[in-house]
């Protein structure tokens, strides 16, 4: 598909959109290509890069682009893992919490992720893709201080925030409000909390909330959980990354929740 289209190559340009993003790696480009949400404006790969046994998208209809290495990386974060391609990708249609709820409300089993500070996209990616294999609803962040839906993002949850929803609130606490009125159990991660994980009562709608490492959640969203829990060993949540947190007691969530949006 994209062998003699020589006559395309030409320099990649930023788009003027900020909302457009370069989406990178085979598994968040073919993902993102693959999602009817969005719209591909470029396509751009190093000539014989993309995957023998994987074509794109018969839906794309754009020409991809045959570039240099130096014109691809010259669009993208420096140090960015691209595997050779890369695409200009229309943003994502916007969530809120209340579609979550509506969506969880005739569903069985319901388990949705919360994060407080956690600022790190690599972490937030490797969130997102911990969420996807535990069948998590939608992974929610705080829109102040929270990095945006990026390319980086994209590819640490390899491809995942195609399928798992980045909802982004205003109010963290009032999110879990509304999530609670919904019918919503919250139970925040704790390393001081009295509570072992794995003998918690197994919610139907399960909110999982996580704080930033070290800092921990904030007082409001602590009070705001109905309940507080810790991950049992030898060190406990405190010796973990919160991307590992999140994966163990998503497992331990998830068992029967398999549910996604």
């Amino acid at each position: 598909m994209a062998g003699g289209r020589s006559r395309r190559r030409k320099s990649p340009r930023n788009s003027g959109n900020s909302q457009e993003m370069w989406i990178y790696g085979h598994h968040a480009v073919f993902a993102a290509l693959k999602n009817s949400d969005r719209m591909a404006k470029r396509i751009l790969h190093l000539r014989d890069s993309l995957p023998e046994n994987e074509p794109l998208p018969t839906e794309i209809d754009i020409d991809p682009e045959i570039v240099s290495r130096d014109q691809l990386e010259a669009v993208l974060p420096p140090g960015a893992v691209h595997q050779g391609m890369a695409a200009l990708m229309s943003p994502l249609p916007t969530i809120a919490v209340e579609d979550i709820c509506a969506a969880a409300e005739n569903q069985e089993k319901a388990l949705v992720v919360i994060l407080d500070r956690v600022s790190d996209p690599q972490n937030i990616g490797a969130i997102i893709r911990s969420a996807a294999v535990f069948g998590a609803m939608a992974v929610i962040i705080q829109d102040r201080n929270a990095p945006q839906i990026t390319g980086v993002i994209a590819k640490a949850a390899s491809g995942w925030i195609e399928q798992v929803p980045l909802v982004r609130v205003t109010n963290l606490s009032r999110a879990i409000e509304t999530l609670k009125n919904s019918n919503f159990w919250c139970i925040g991660l704790d390393s001081e909390a009295p509570g072992d994980m794995q003998e918690i009562n197994q919610p139907s709608h399960t909110a999982l909330v996580l704080g930033a490492e070290g800092a921990g959640l904030r007082r409001l969203v602590r009070e705001n959980c109905d309940e507080l829990v810790r991950i049992e060993g030898s060190g406990g949540i405190a010796s973990l990354n919160v991307s590992n947190a999140a994966a163990v007691a998503l497992y331990v969530l998830s068992r029967e929740n398999t549910n996604q949006i």
